[in-house]
């Protein structure tokens, strides 16, 4: 078995059904969701009913009892559908905006946002950067009082996946004036509480079949038992909820630079030029090889960090590390991709320049490629200023 001792034949079994559904129900109509700068949200229910937004997680809370690598199959075959956009969405509910619910949440929370959310019956979003607080998740400002039996929201979000069709939001706040990370918290929040605005849906150079929003919240009522875990603990929350989406992360990128090279492997051996394919030229052939070893080296490289993590492990220095080189992987390899199509590739007709727009975000989101460096110089040794 390929990539022993991480995958099984039920692995490759599950692999081929979703490669297949993809192929029937998602990459025909890619270019109409980029176009709209949406996909339809019955997809999410379509992905619940099938099971596969819940591959991994445990029966009785609506999942189908997978192991780990279930959800790394899932996400790498999502994003050989043609674009970035709308395995990013999938993602988010998946891979983000839910864990922390089931691994910090109560029974009753388990009920009312995740079990829904597994099963496509509610779309959810996570909200960490703010208009001015990115990167530096300890110092956002949004925040969220106290009041009897309540709390009181008031802040913004930016860049939010999902924003504009979400029913709830997974969100970071600040509960406390405590300084630094120690008064941040996470809050459940359904989107169809007063005083929550979608202030406006942002207009992105790539990922452009998923929504992306900026929400106000302004004196949004919630109940006190949305509270997700402890309070004052939610930096560490997010910060272990951060691990797992930079894994999903880098299975993404696998999966859309395999989807690159394999568009480039095609139009090389079919276009002609100096009367024979251009992948006869060493030029290319070389650039092909080179791209093919790059993507083999990532695969190993996050299946080796996935079991581990899978079986217990937090090992953020190899996550960090693991993202970092997938990111900049999958867009090492669309951008060769593009210069094998040439003038074409540049053209909005063919889908490489969409695969080259959408790979972009790779190295932005779940953590920039320079704060996945800043961890992993901490890590090593390294004092930094």
């Amino acid at each position: 078995m390929k990539y022993a001792p991480y995958f099984s034949e039920e692995h490759e079994v599950l692999r081929k059904t979703i490669r297949k559904f993809i192929q029937k129900e998602v990459a025909p109509f890619i270019g109409e969701w980029e176009e709209a700068g949406a996909y339809p949200v019955e997809m999410m229910k379509r992905l619940g009913e099938l099971g596969y937004l819940g591959l991994r997680y445990p029966e009785e809370v609506g999942g189908q009892g997978g192991d780990y690598f279930t959800g790394l199959v899932f996400a790498e075959e999502m994003a050989r559908c043609g674009c970035g956009g709308f395995p990013m969405a999938v993602a988010v509910q998946t891979d983000m905006a839910t864990p922390p619910i089931l691994e910090f949440g109560t029974t009753e929370q388990h009920e009312q946002f995740f079990k829904p959310a597994i099963l496509g019956e509610k779309i959810a979003a996570i909200g960490i950067s703010e208009p001015n607080h990115g990167s530096d998740v300890a110092s956002i400002q949004t925040r969220a009082k106290l009041d009897g039996d309540e709390w009181v929201i008031n802040g913004s979000k930016m860049y939010i996946t999902n924003g504009v069709c979400a029913d709830f939001i997974t969100l970071v706040v600040r509960t406390s004036d405590a300084p630094s990370h120690k008064g941040i918290s996470m809050i459940l929040v359904e989107l169809d509480r007063p005083g929550v605005t979608i202030s406006r849906k942002l207009d992105k150079v790539g990922m452009r079949s998923s929504d992306t929003a900026e929400i106000v919240f302004e004196d949004v009522r919630v109940p006190a038992s949305n509270l997700l875990g402890k309070e004052g603990r939610g930096f560490a929350q997010i910060m272990w909820e951060l691990q797992g989406e930079r894994l999903i992360s880098a299975a993404g990128s696998i999966g859309i630079a395999e989807y690159a090279y394999e568009e480039a492997l095609t139009y090389a051996q079919g276009r002609r030029q100096f009367d024979q394919p251009i992948a006869n030229f060493q030029v290319i052939s070389h650039l092909l090889a080179e791209m093919k070893t790059e993507i083999e080296i990532c695969k190993e490289m996050t299946y080796a960090t996935a079991y581990r993590f899978a079986n217990g492990e937090v090992p953020s220095k190899e996550i960090s590390m693991t993202k970092l080189a997938c990111a900049q992987m999958a867009h090492w390899v669309a951008d060769r991709a593009l210069q094998i199509f040439g003038g074409s590739g540049y053209m909005a007709e063919t889908p490489i320049q969409r695969i080259w727009r959408d790979t972009r975000l790779y190295r932005i989101g779940a953590g920039t490629d320079e704060i996945m460096k800043e961890i992993i110089a901490k890590q090593i040794g390294l004092e930094m200023a």
